[in-house]
């Protein structure tokens, strides 16, 4: 009964994925068909938000594909369509921001990070070294009559029990 209970549940979650839409776009040559793949793959989907719009079943990125076929009929080039999207859903459509004074943070922030990382490494290591290259200092005089009387206090401690 088990077996039969795990059978249906798998069979239902893989009629999941088989439902899923395909788009049947029909264009009027193969450099179209070309430019919509690509317009498709390089921008992402506002609800997925790590998905680009081709891979994703999102039903916003099933509206999104049909108003990029919508205007590649219609004859917008590249840049028109990407900055209708941008314009539309801001800079997130976009795998590759481009470099402004909004994304500086986003682009540089990493390696800034990264060498910030490396000069506290350097420095962590330069003090070390610089701690074992310091001899040693010995004890004062005062400090070694203290430290007999202690050692000779605590030796006659132990011989008297």
């Amino acid at each position: 009964m088990r077996r039969l209970f795990a059978a249906a549940v798998l069979g239902l979650a893989l009629l999941g994925g088989a439902q899923a839409a395909i788009d049947t776009y029909e264009f009027a040559d193969e450099a179209q068909r070309q430019r919509y793949r690509t317009l498709v793959e390089e921008l992402r989907c506002p609800k997925c938000q790590n998905q680009n719009i081709a891979d994703s079943d999102a039903p916003i990125a099933m509206d999104l594909r049909a108003e990029i076929y919508r205007m590649l009929e219609a004859g917008q080039s590249d840049e028109q369509i990407i900055d209708f999207l941008v314009a539309r859903y801001g800079d997130f459509v976009l795998y590759k921001p481009p470099v402004t004074s909004r994304t500086l943070l986003l682009w540089y922030g990493p390696a800034a990070l990264l060498l910030g990382g490396f000069v506290l490494l350097g420095v962590i290591v330069l003090r070390r070294r610089g701690n074992k290259s310091m001899p040693a200092q010995g004890l004062s005089d005062a400090e070694r009559r203290r430290l007999a009387t202690l050692l000779n206090q605590a030796s006659s401690d132990k011989k008297d029990p």
